[in-house]
């Protein structure tokens, strides 16, 4: 399993959202570790490495190709704090004007 993993619930639509393009990037140089796609569950357990040194990094959602084009947030970007040999997964509820996320397990 990856350091960092994510799911993006629909909060308006009461289901995951599915297909959704997912990057995971380390802050300061913007290297891409890692990119994939939500699957039909809403979810993506393979992002990036299975290890990540601690550091800051930086997950972008384009939630534009779920909502749509005319959506009020296009994109979310989610920057979190990585502690050397932990896992991390950071789910992201989503609603056509609004979103919030946290540190899940």
């Amino acid at each position: 399993m990856s350091t960092v993993t994510t799911h993006i619930l629909d909060t308006a639509q009461g289901r995951p959202a599915a297909a959704v393009p997912v990057v995971l990037e380390r802050v300061g140089d913007g290297a891409w570790l890692g990119h994939g796609v939500t699957d039909g569950d809403g979810r993506l357990g393979k992002l990036g490495p299975d290890e990540l040194p601690a550091g800051l990094y930086r997950l972008t959602f384009d939630t534009a190709s779920y909502l749509g084009e005319d959506t009020f947030y296009p994109q979310v970007t989610i920057t979190f704090m990585v502690a050397a040999g932990e896992h991390y997964h950071v789910p992201l509820l989503l609603s056509p004007y609004g979103y919030t996320t946290y540190r899940g397990s």
